[in-house]
């Protein structure tokens, strides 16, 4: 099979990685991919969003199956326009798609269907929305509505912070996505990441993971498109991921059949767990990043497989099994991120790293330039490393970290600290 996968970060690196195996593959070409994938895949110079483009594409190289990494073109429509010119694709609609694309409709759904999440309110004028929040407890989360790179939430700890991020988001900080925006109560507890699969009618679970969204250690510092991550998380236990399923995944995809708009693609739950059970923080529709990286690796099964049965609506006639293993990545970024950040340093240590064993280094945001590999984004590289436990897997992913460098690159240096926590409790 011909295969185009559509992205250019560290979660299609992975994804390329995963595909790259699958006995079914015969070519894979990646729009527009990084220095790490061309070592995997063809790419070739087509935005993400460049729909027209892709779609041509697609038809020229008779593509089987175009895989679409990212939520943005996901929420754009671009799966739609896949299909409608004859060219397979995986994931959801573009109707479908609302799960990420509109925060305010997922928590409407919520109420709808019963799904616990936090108590919330819906605001489309900033008048309202600062009135609401002076009435609310502290600390309180105000959300844009729509996509924002995973930086359209604040946690208010004042009524002062709270008009702040109000008046931002109206006022355009985060684009298109603070048209509206939701502000809800401030769940207390520890989040993680459970994915599935659906095909708009069967779902499967997938695995748990837990990342870290602050930039800096101790989870200080504003949120970013995430720092780290490692799978399984200890705190999804078996029970809490059947819960997931029956109580969360289960009834959504029934309830978006129902309306006429047919999930089929990744479902990813961004889940607190409280007190007094999980709750629903987010839908997203694509794989988490920097998530996907230690699922990848994790994963025993053939991803082209699942993949293909999401996309032809069978997914009840295959299991997805993993390996008994940890995963745990860390994100190296450049300086100034999650804010504006440097770009264009040499990036040095990349092939001694990549020797210890274990270790997988994903691309994020690189460019080959002069045959040298250059830093040109935020969000650099994901070391990504396996082990029998957390701390084995943390060991040898910081190992390979610090034989990498380049002019104001940074990590954290505490990923998976909460599984290590439990792992000395036992």
């Amino acid at each position: 099979m011909k295969v185009l996968l559509v992205g250019s970060g560290g979660r299609e690196h992975a994804l390329a990685w995963a595909l790259s195996a699958s006995p079914l593959l015969t070519k894979l070409y990646c729009a527009p991919g990084n220095a790490g994938i061309e070592a995997i895949a063809e790419c070739v110079p087509l935005a993400a969003m460049d729909f027209d483009q892709l779609i041509s594409f697609a038809r020229e190289k008779k593509i089987d199956l175009a895989v679409i990494g990212s939520d943005p073109p996901l929420v754009a429509g671009l799966h739609d326009r896949f299909e409608e010119a004859g060219v397979r694709a995986t994931g959801p609609s573009k109707r479908a798609a609302v799960l990420e694309g509109s925060k305010g409709f997922v928590k409407d759904l919520c109420r709808q269907l019963g799904i616990p999440t936090a108590t919330y309110r819906r605001f489309a004028d900033p008048e309202g929305a600062r009135e609401y929040a002076q009435s609310q407890a502290l600390p309180l989360v105000v959300k844009a509505d729509g996509l924002a790179a995973g930086k359209g939430v604040i946690v208010a700890e004042s009524r002062a912070e709270a008009d702040r991020a109000i008046e931002s988001m109206f006022a355009g900080a985060f684009g298109g996505a603070g048209h509206e925006v939701v502000i809800e109560e401030f769940m207390e507890g520890e989040e993680a990441s459970f994915f599935a699969l659906s095909d708009g009618q069967h779902a499967v679970p997938l695995a748990g993971a837990q990342d870290h969204k602050r930039v800096f250690d101790g989870d200080k510092g504003p949120n970013t498109g995430g720092m780290g991550a490692y799978s399984p998380a200890p705190v999804l236990n078996e029970a809490l991921e059947q819960i997931a399923m029956s109580r969360f995944v289960t009834p959504t995809v029934e309830a978006m059949a129902a309306r006429g708009m047919p999930y089929a693609g990744v479902i990813y739950l961004g889940l607190m767990i409280t007190k007094s059970g999980p709750k629903l923080v987010e839908y997203n529709c694509r794989f988490g990043d920097p998530e996907c990286q230690v699922l990848m690796v994790r994963l025993k099964s053939d991803l082209l497989t699942a993949l293909l049965a999401t996309r032809d609506g069978v997914l009840n006639t295959i299991e997805v099994r993993w390996q008994d293993t940890v995963a745990l990545t860390v994100v190296m970024a450049s300086k100034g991120y999650p804010g504006a950040y440097e770009k264009g340093h040499v990036i040095r240590g990349l092939e001694e790293a990549a020797r210890i064993p274990g270790i997988e280094i994903f691309h994020a945001g690189t460019e080959r330039r002069d045959g040298r590999i250059i830093a040109t984004g935020g969000r650099v590289l994901n070391v990504t490393a396996t082990g029998t436990t957390v701390s084995e897997a943390r060991e040898r992913a910081y190992r390979a970290v610090d034989l990498i460098g380049w002019e104001g690159a940074f990590c954290r240096r505490d990923i998976g600290w909460r599984a290590i926590a439990r792992e000395k409790q036992t």
